[in-house]
This record gives structure tokens, sequence and C-alpha cells, in this order.
């Protein structure tokens, strides 16, 4: 892990290098801070997905990871989980067939999140996705 920019309000942010370490440390720290906002029932989901978006850029970026969680503070509201990475290129779903040894991350994301997104930022990309809280 590179950096922490802020786990003790309604956001946590994290920064991990782009080697094979980080979606360890990624799986960990999405579960640490969600036990410490007593979401223990969002963890292993929200830790799944987390590790399919950073493998993603993994594969693709040679920079900086970033993991951002905003913590819902209202009744109704989603927990949003962000992954960016520094290659511009926003990615696509695609549709995986039964041989392919890849290709079903996005897949994964968008049918177990409430909603999920890309959008472009300033030195790259952001993946996002929203998860229910029971």
């Amino acid at each position: 892990m590179i950096g922490v920019i802020d786990t003790e309000g309604d956001c946590a942010e994290w920064t991990f290098s782009a080697e094979p370490g980080a979606v360890r440390a990624a799986r960990a720290a999405v579960r640490e801070r969600l036990h410490h906002w007593g979401l223990d029932s969002l963890a292993d989901i929200a830790a799944l997905l987390v590790s399919e978006l950073v493998t993603n850029a993994l594969r693709h970026a040679t920079g900086p990871i970033g993991v951002r969680l905003v913590r819902p503070v209202h009744p109704g509201e989603a927990l949003l989980v962000e992954v960016s990475d520094p290659i511009p290129d926003l990615p696509r779903e695609r549709v995986a067939h039964p041989e392919d040894e890849s290709g079903r991350g996005l897949q994964l994301v968008a049918h177990t999140s409430s909603r999920w997104g890309t959008r472009p930022g300033t030195t790259g990309k952001t993946v996002w996705f929203e998860l229910a809280v029971p």
C-alpha cells in the first residue's frame, strides 16, 4: 500500500502499488473498514467486487490504484465503492464464453451491485458500484 488518505470519517481512501499484492491488501482494507463502520453484512460482496476491479486495473495499468469507500449516512443510501487507475480507457462489460479464462469481472459487478458505472478522471478512470445496505 502506498498510502491512506482518510479512514476516520464517512469516507476511506487507499492507494495501492500496481503489484499482485494489491488485490489482497485492498480486500483486507475494505473488510476492516466495513467492520469498523458496522457494515459486516456487506464485507464479503464488497471485498469480492473490489478484488475483481483491482485485478482488472492490475492487468491494464502500470500506475497506482485507488480504492475509495463512502459510508451511507442516511436510511436508504447505499455504500459507494470506487476503484481508480491511471489508464483513461473506460472498461466495457463483455460477454465471456464458457471457455474464456477472463472477462467476467464487470459482469459480476453489474449483476451483484445495485448500480455501477464508470467515469473518466483527470488522470485516468474510475469504476464505481453501489451496494444496498440490508
